[in-house]
């Protein structure tokens, strides 16, 4: 019996390819992970496509993951990310035989590349995404300071609710205003309040008493 002729064997296939071509962009695994992958879809793409046809899918596919990648390391916004892959599951819907085997490969992407979060528990994590999670806290005393010498200001003055906080607001201190938070407490449009702590550009305050 030809297993290439149950629909459901594009889940698997792309399910697998996706999620080590993924898996390697998020840890470390030195090449493997990325030629398991590679293996994976070249052989969903042999199956159903004649050489050329073969080709530019492999191209559209890449690309999506390209575009993944980049959005990772440079945009963080999910627009290419998203760009990306709707491209890879055009790339490995268009090439199936039926509607059904069709729906199969795009599962295997969607959950492919889900599962492959799952390295990140196991594996050590690329410096690349390390970076941009900003893993290391930058404090005064590494050399950095992350609060704006404004907004240091802010602490201990006092000022007035602009609007509703439940437990997020506007405050007017010094006649301009800020985004403040409260810790959970809820207080009332022009109530007295004052700046309790400044983390950065977060401003954390309570209702003033008396």
């Amino acid at each position: 019996m030809d297993i290439f002729s149950h629909d459901w064997i594009g889940f698997i296939i792309t399910g697998f390819a996706t999620l080590f071509l993924i898996g390697e962009i998020l840890v470390n695994m030195r090449g493997i992970f990325a030629l398991l992958g590679i293996g994976f879809i070249t052989v969903y793409f042999s199956v159903f496509l004649a050489t050329d046809s073969l080709l530019i899918m492999l191209i559209v596919y890449f690309v999506g993951l390209f575009l993944i990648i980049v959005d990772g390391k440079l945009l963080n916004d999910g627009t290419l990310a998203t760009v990306g892959l709707a491209s890879m599951i055009i790339s490995v819907a268009l090439p199936a035989p039926n509607l059904t085997a069709g729906i199969y490969g795009v599962l295997g992407v969607i959950i492919g590349g889900a599962a492959s979060l799952l390295f990140l528990k196991v594996f050590k994590k690329r410096k690349m995404w390390s970076k941009i999670t900003l893993k290391e806290s930058l404090t005064s005393e590494a050399g950095y300071n992350s609060m704006s010498s404004e907004y240091e200001s802010l602490l201990g003055q006092e000022g007035i609710a602009l609007t509703d906080f439940r437990p997020v607001g506007t405050i007017q201190i010094n006649n301009k205003t800020y985004s403040a938070v409260t810790n959970g407490q809820w207080i009332e449009k022009n109530s007295n309040i004052k700046v309790v702590a400044v983390d950065g550009t977060k401003v954390l305050v309570e209702k003033k008493q008396g």
